[in-house]
């Protein structure tokens, strides 16, 4: 496995302070204290808070857009697409529980990149509304409001690094089937 570099510590201890306290209220001190060393330490390694938080959100926004990207290439069916987005959501939460809080949270914050953020997470849910449409055409999906379902269903994939952390005995996979049956399949009984 390998050796994480100072750079990298800094950014997992500050997502881990932001998700505890929230952006705003973290200052360079706070994480400085954090991690046993000066402030001025910190600046050897990087530039600023705002750095931090570009690189926490930026990366999570570009690794959901890669595995979108992945997914929409596929050869599945939208049903299959849709059971690949939750499989991404719970990898990419359960691997980043701290990014994930600042990347929903936090990314109002966010200065120089924002507009890019926003276009990012504009073309996912495009992307994600195009799969449900698919679906819809194809008849293997409801015909309701496409922006009302993937809204639904991201709403919970979004806040999985709220609950997974209180999981001592997560599996992964059973998560995603589990998520896959709820989410897709509906908990109406007929």
């Amino acid at each position: 496995m390998k050796q994480e570099t100072r750079k990298e510590e800094i950014i997992r201890v500050a997502a881990k302070l932001f998700k505890e306290k929230g952006y705003s209220a973290v200052t360079m001190r706070d994480l400085a204290a954090e991690m046993g060393i000066k402030a001025a330490s910190l600046y050897n390694h990087i530039n600023s808070k705002q750095a931090i938080l570009n690189t926490i959100i930026i990366s999570l926004a570009e690794e959901f857009t890669a595995g979108m990207k992945l997914i929409q290439s596929s050869e599945e069916d939208c049903i299959g697409k849709l059971k690949q987005i939750i499989e991404l959501h719970v990898r990419i939460s359960s691997q980043n529980i701290y990014g994930m809080a600042s990347l929903n949270n936090d990314w109002m914050h966010l200065l120089e990149k924002l507009d890019y953020y926003q276009k990012l997470r504009i073309d996912y849910e495009n992307d994600f509304i195009a799969i449900l449409k698919q679906g819809i055409a194809a008849g293997k999906i409801t015909n309701v409001k496409p922006d009302v379902m993937m809204f639904s269903i991201l709403t919970t994939l979004r806040s999985l690094y709220i609950w997974i952390p209180k999981k001592e005995d997560l599996e992964l996979e059973n998560l995603s089937n589990t998520l896959n049956q709820i989410l897709i399949k509906g908990i109406y009984t007929k």
